[in-house]
């Protein structure tokens, strides 16, 4: 098992392409934990919009009667990859990883893959 900051320094280091990643509140919010990102990057402030991103999807489900969970979510940008992945694990309830990957650098099937590893690891 691993905490917050292993797992964000974690995220950075082992996939490619990593601009930024956060552990987030959805139900707030808040950015629990942040490591990357630059002054166009501001994780804090994505970290709050993508929360919308996670609520409008669970309600449009809801709508819908569709049975499941969000595995992940992926938004692309001309230059980038946003992935957004709810928590399943205990204690992860209402938490999601946000990642941003540089798209020239990265493989999204890897890093979607690493994402899910370490996920798997974190302990909140």
């Amino acid at each position: 098992m691993s905490n917050v900051e292993v797992s964000l320094k974690e995220t950075m280091t082992s996939i490619e392409g990593a601009l930024g990643t956060a552990l987030v509140d959805y139900t707030s919010g808040m950015a629990l934990g942040t490591l990357g990102g630059s002054k166009d990057l501001d994780l804090t402030v994505a970290a709050a919009g993508n929360t919308d991103v996670i609520r409008a999807k669970a309600r449009t489900m809801e709508h819908l009667g569709l049975k499941g969970e969000i595995e992940d979510m992926l938004i692309t940008l001309g230059s980038q990859y946003h992935l957004l992945r709810p928590l399943k694990g205990r204690g992860g309830n209402g938490l999601f990883l946000y990642l941003v990957l540089d798209r020239a650098k990265s493989n999204l099937a890897m890093a979607r893959h690493q994402l899910k590893r370490i996920e798997a690891e974190l302990d909140v």
